[in-house]
């Protein structure tokens, strides 16, 4: 599996964003760069980062509505604001859509790396734990937990866990067959794919889960 951290950055200023793509790049860092708001939407809801960097002044949808549009859409990944306002309501404005960080513009490189580098370290200690509805899933221990009930930890396969983590991972997107058996099973048949899902239902109940009719499942009401 590739553990290159991945980068979303969403800035219109095209020179600055080929500057910042190659000192991210340089740092280790695996980068797609978006020029519009409408563009980094799209890549933030149909592929994995590690950290989304977005410039707030975006065409399209602007930036601090783009944070909180993937919000609403179950994308946690931790967010960096860049803006050339920074006042105090700019700031909060920001943080309150759900960014964890704001970097006013002109800002020094190393200010923008060590910042990344600290959503990094956070986004890789959040994974280890994905929220399910009322429940969470513990990935290292491949358990379900209940943290406002009496419930027992629900434990589970290692198949099941990694086929849930995909699911919990973005909560509101639907994943096709096809797209589960190439991330959690190697060179089964579909199958699989509903074979495991009826496994979790089972344990977690049947809402755990939801089918989308012609297209795939997508994380359900645990």
């Amino acid at each position: 599996m590739d553990t290159t951290p991945r980068v979303l950055l969403v800035e219109d200023d095209r020179t600055l964003a080929g500057l910042l793509d190659q000192l991210l790049t340089a740092q280790g860092f695996a980068v797609e760069l978006a020029h519009d708001g409408q563009a980094g939407l799209h890549a933030a809801l149909t592929r994995r980062f590690d950290v989304l960097v977005i410039d707030r002044g975006l065409p399209g949808i602007e930036g601090v509505d783009l944070v909180g549009r993937l919000r609403s859409r179950g994308v946690g990944v931790p967010v960096l604001v860049l803006t050339a306002r920074g006042t105090l309501r700019d700031r909060v404005e920001g943080l309150d859509a759900g960014a964890e960080d704001y970097l006013v513009k002109p800002f020094e490189v190393p200010e923008l790396l060590a910042r990344v580098r600290a959503l990094l370290r956070r986004h890789a200690d959040r994974a280890d734990s994905l929220p399910l509805g009322r429940r969470r899933l513990d990935v290292a221990a491949r358990r379900v937990l209940d943290d406002d009930g009496p419930a027992d930890p629900v434990e589970l396969t290692a198949r099941e866990c990694a086929l849930l983590e995909v699911l919990a991972a973005r909560p509101g997107r639907v994943f096709t067959r096809d797209e589960l058996l190439d991330r959690v099973f190697d060179a089964e048949t579909p199958g699989a794919v509903d074979t495991y899902v009826s496994y979790l239902r089972r344990k977690l109940g049947r809402e755990a889960i939801s089918t989308v009719h012609g297209l795939g499942y997508r994380l359900g009401s645990t």
